[in-house]
Protein backbone atom coordinates (compact mmCIF):
# COMPACT_ATOMS: atom_id res chain seq x y z
CA UNK A 1 0.00 0.00 0.00
CA UNK A 2 3.00 2.59 0.75
CA UNK A 3 4.34 3.08 -2.34
CA UNK A 4 0.95 4.10 -4.39
CA UNK A 5 -0.44 6.19 -1.34
CA UNK A 6 -1.02 9.22 -3.19
CA UNK A 7 -3.79 7.26 -5.54
CA UNK A 8 -5.28 5.51 -2.68
CA UNK A 9 -5.75 8.87 -1.07
CA UNK A 10 -7.72 10.27 -3.66
CA UNK A 11 -9.61 7.09 -4.45
CA UNK A 12 -10.44 7.10 -0.82
CA UNK A 13 -11.52 10.82 -0.35
CA UNK A 14 -13.54 10.91 -3.74
CA UNK A 15 -15.76 8.11 -2.03
CA UNK A 16 -15.94 9.97 0.93
CA UNK A 17 -17.32 13.17 -1.09
CA UNK A 18 -13.73 15.21 -0.91
CA UNK A 19 -11.94 15.92 -4.63
CA UNK A 20 -8.51 16.83 -4.20
CA UNK A 21 -6.91 18.52 -6.53
CA UNK A 22 -3.27 18.20 -7.55
CA UNK A 23 -1.83 21.61 -5.43
CA UNK A 24 -4.04 19.85 -2.30
CA UNK A 25 -2.06 16.33 -3.07
CA UNK A 26 1.17 17.49 -3.56
CA UNK A 27 0.79 19.63 -0.06
CA UNK A 28 -0.12 16.20 1.24
CA UNK A 29 2.99 14.29 -0.28
CA UNK A 30 5.01 17.16 1.61
CA UNK A 31 3.38 17.03 4.69
CA UNK A 32 3.62 13.01 4.27
CA UNK A 33 7.29 13.15 4.09
CA UNK A 34 8.08 15.78 6.89
CA UNK A 35 6.07 13.96 9.33
CA UNK A 36 7.65 10.95 8.39
CA UNK A 37 11.27 12.69 8.69
CA UNK A 38 10.85 14.21 12.12
CA UNK A 39 8.96 10.94 13.71
CA UNK A 40 12.59 9.41 13.59
CA UNK A 41 13.06 12.00 16.24
CA UNK A 42 10.37 12.66 18.26
CA UNK A 43 7.28 10.37 18.63
CA UNK A 44 4.84 12.17 16.40
CA UNK A 45 3.14 8.52 15.69
CA UNK A 46 4.12 5.25 16.80
CA UNK A 47 8.17 4.58 16.20
CA UNK A 48 6.87 1.38 14.57
CA UNK A 49 4.48 3.63 12.24
CA UNK A 50 4.93 3.26 8.32
CA UNK A 51 3.49 5.44 5.31
CA UNK A 52 0.36 2.85 5.59
CA UNK A 53 -0.28 4.05 8.99
CA UNK A 54 -0.14 7.67 7.71
CA UNK A 55 -2.17 6.95 4.71
CA UNK A 56 -5.05 5.60 7.28
CA UNK A 57 -4.91 8.89 9.56
CA UNK A 58 -4.98 11.06 6.55
CA UNK A 59 -8.27 9.29 5.39
CA UNK A 60 -9.00 8.92 9.27
CA UNK A 61 -9.38 12.79 8.83
CA UNK A 62 -10.80 13.52 6.32
CA UNK A 63 -13.33 10.72 7.01
CA UNK A 64 -15.35 13.64 9.34
CA UNK A 65 -15.71 16.80 6.60
CA UNK A 66 -18.73 15.44 5.38
CA UNK A 67 -20.44 16.37 8.98
CA UNK A 68 -18.91 19.78 8.91
CA UNK A 69 -21.03 23.02 8.56
CA UNK A 70 -21.34 24.07 5.27
CA UNK A 71 -20.35 27.70 5.79
CA UNK A 72 -16.77 28.62 6.70
CA UNK A 73 -16.39 27.32 10.10
CA UNK A 74 -13.64 28.27 13.18
CA UNK A 75 -12.46 24.91 14.17
CA UNK A 76 -10.57 23.58 17.67
CA UNK A 77 -8.24 20.45 16.83
CA UNK A 78 -7.97 19.22 20.31
CA UNK A 79 -4.82 17.26 21.24
CA UNK A 80 -3.47 17.33 17.87
CA UNK A 81 -0.70 15.45 17.93
CA UNK A 82 1.01 15.29 14.88
CA UNK A 83 -1.87 17.52 13.40
CA UNK A 84 -4.45 14.70 13.18
CA UNK A 85 -7.71 15.80 12.38
CA UNK A 86 -7.22 19.40 11.75
CA UNK A 87 -3.68 19.62 9.25
CA UNK A 88 -5.54 17.47 6.94
CA UNK A 89 -8.97 19.14 6.98
CA UNK A 90 -7.15 22.80 6.34
CA UNK A 91 -5.56 20.99 3.52
CA UNK A 92 -8.67 19.97 1.84
CA UNK A 93 -11.09 22.42 2.83
CA UNK A 94 -9.28 25.62 3.25
CA UNK A 95 -11.87 28.11 3.72
CA UNK A 96 -11.26 26.44 7.48
CA UNK A 97 -9.97 28.19 10.14
CA UNK A 98 -8.50 26.02 12.50
CA UNK A 99 -6.77 25.69 15.88
CA UNK A 100 -4.45 23.34 16.70
CA UNK A 101 -4.16 22.39 20.62
CA UNK A 102 -1.48 20.47 21.24
CA UNK A 103 0.79 19.82 25.04
CA UNK A 104 3.42 18.71 23.93
CA UNK A 105 6.57 21.60 23.19
CA UNK A 106 7.83 19.39 20.54
CA UNK A 107 4.61 18.04 18.80
CA UNK A 108 3.81 22.13 18.82
CA UNK A 109 7.12 22.62 17.13
CA UNK A 110 6.19 20.18 14.04
CA UNK A 111 3.17 21.91 13.60
CA UNK A 112 4.23 25.22 13.44
CA UNK A 113 7.22 24.29 11.34
CA UNK A 114 4.30 22.16 9.00
CA UNK A 115 2.19 25.18 8.67
CA UNK A 116 5.13 27.46 7.59
CA UNK A 117 6.36 24.89 5.06
CA UNK A 118 2.97 24.53 3.70
CA UNK A 119 1.91 27.53 3.51
CA UNK A 120 -1.03 27.20 5.34
CA UNK A 121 -2.95 30.48 5.87
CA UNK A 122 -5.66 30.77 8.78
CA UNK A 123 -4.24 28.41 10.84
CA UNK A 124 -2.82 28.94 14.43
CA UNK A 125 -1.19 26.08 17.33
CA UNK A 126 -1.75 26.60 20.89
CA UNK A 127 0.49 25.20 22.87
CA UNK A 128 -1.22 24.60 25.91
CA UNK A 129 -3.49 21.94 28.07
CA UNK A 130 -6.58 22.43 27.22
CA UNK A 131 -7.62 22.42 31.42
CA UNK A 132 -5.05 25.24 31.53
CA UNK A 133 -7.12 27.43 29.07
CA UNK A 134 -10.77 27.25 30.93
CA UNK A 135 -10.53 30.54 32.11
CA UNK A 136 -9.50 32.45 29.09
CA UNK A 137 -11.68 34.95 27.65
CA UNK A 138 -10.02 34.84 24.19
CA UNK A 139 -10.83 31.15 23.81
CA UNK A 140 -14.24 30.54 25.64
CA UNK A 141 -17.17 30.24 23.51
CA UNK A 142 -15.14 31.42 20.42
CA UNK A 143 -15.39 27.74 17.69
CA UNK A 144 -18.16 26.67 15.49
CA UNK A 145 -16.72 22.80 16.08
CA UNK A 146 -14.25 21.31 18.61
CA UNK A 147 -13.07 17.95 17.60
CA UNK A 148 -10.25 15.59 18.79
CA UNK A 149 -9.56 11.90 17.26
CA UNK A 150 -8.93 10.19 20.14
CA UNK A 151 -7.22 12.16 22.58
CA UNK A 152 -9.23 12.30 25.05
CA UNK A 153 -11.58 9.63 26.89
CA UNK A 154 -15.22 10.67 25.70
CA UNK A 155 -16.22 12.24 29.47
CA UNK A 156 -13.25 14.19 29.33
CA UNK A 157 -13.47 15.96 25.92
CA UNK A 158 -17.18 17.09 26.68
CA UNK A 159 -16.03 18.45 29.66
CA UNK A 160 -13.44 20.18 28.64
CA UNK A 161 -14.38 20.97 25.41
CA UNK A 162 -18.06 22.26 26.11
CA UNK A 163 -16.06 25.62 27.09
CA UNK A 164 -14.22 26.36 24.12
CA UNK A 165 -18.28 25.64 21.94
CA UNK A 166 -20.27 28.76 20.89
CA UNK A 167 -23.91 28.34 21.52
CA UNK A 168 -25.32 26.06 18.71
CA UNK A 169 -21.58 24.96 18.04
CA UNK A 170 -20.76 21.35 17.28
CA UNK A 171 -18.53 18.87 19.34
CA UNK A 172 -16.80 15.51 16.81
CA UNK A 173 -15.63 12.53 19.00
CA UNK A 174 -13.78 10.16 16.61
CA UNK A 175 -14.11 6.75 18.56
CA UNK A 176 -13.61 3.19 17.46
CA UNK A 177 -16.51 1.17 16.36
CA UNK A 178 -17.48 -0.33 20.04
CA UNK A 179 -18.20 3.12 22.38
CA UNK A 180 -21.18 1.86 24.12
CA UNK A 181 -19.30 2.13 27.63
CA UNK A 182 -18.13 4.98 27.13
CA UNK A 183 -20.79 6.40 25.68
CA UNK A 184 -23.02 5.54 29.08
CA UNK A 185 -20.26 7.28 31.16
CA UNK A 186 -20.03 10.04 29.03
CA UNK A 187 -23.71 11.24 29.13
CA UNK A 188 -23.33 12.70 33.10
CA UNK A 189 -20.39 14.96 31.30
CA UNK A 190 -22.85 15.63 28.17
CA UNK A 191 -25.78 17.22 30.97
CA UNK A 192 -23.45 19.00 32.97
CA UNK A 193 -21.85 20.29 29.75
CA UNK A 194 -24.59 21.39 28.13
CA UNK A 195 -24.41 19.35 25.43
CA UNK A 196 -27.00 16.93 23.38
CA UNK A 197 -25.84 14.07 21.42
CA UNK A 198 -27.56 14.79 18.10
CA UNK A 199 -26.09 12.53 15.44
CA UNK A 200 -24.02 9.02 15.47
CA UNK A 201 -22.49 8.27 12.18
CA UNK A 202 -20.65 4.66 11.79
CA UNK A 203 -18.31 4.90 9.09
CA UNK A 204 -16.39 1.83 7.32
CA UNK A 205 -13.08 3.96 6.07
CA UNK A 206 -12.78 3.43 2.41
CA UNK A 207 -9.59 2.14 1.28
CA UNK A 208 -8.85 1.12 5.11
CA UNK A 209 -11.41 -0.84 6.19
CA UNK A 210 -11.33 0.24 9.11
CA UNK A 211 -14.65 1.13 11.60
CA UNK A 212 -15.12 4.42 12.99
CA UNK A 213 -17.90 5.97 14.97
CA UNK A 214 -18.56 9.80 14.82
CA UNK A 215 -20.43 11.14 17.57
CA UNK A 216 -21.46 14.99 17.09
CA UNK A 217 -22.70 16.71 20.27
CA UNK A 218 -24.76 20.54 20.03
CA UNK A 219 -24.04 23.09 22.71
CA UNK A 220 -27.76 24.31 23.93
CA UNK A 221 -28.48 28.00 22.79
Amino acid sequence: MHGNWPQLLVQAASSMGVPLEEKQLDLFGRYHREIMSWNEKINLLSRSSSGDTLLKNFIDSLSVLQFLPTLPSHVLDMGSGGGFPGIPLKIACPTLQVSLLEASRKKTSFLKYIIRMLQLAEITVIHERAENLLGQDSLHSSYDVVISKAAFKLPQLLTLGASFLRPGGILMAMKSADINDELAEAQPSAVAAGLLLTASHALTLPVTGDQRQILIYTKGQ
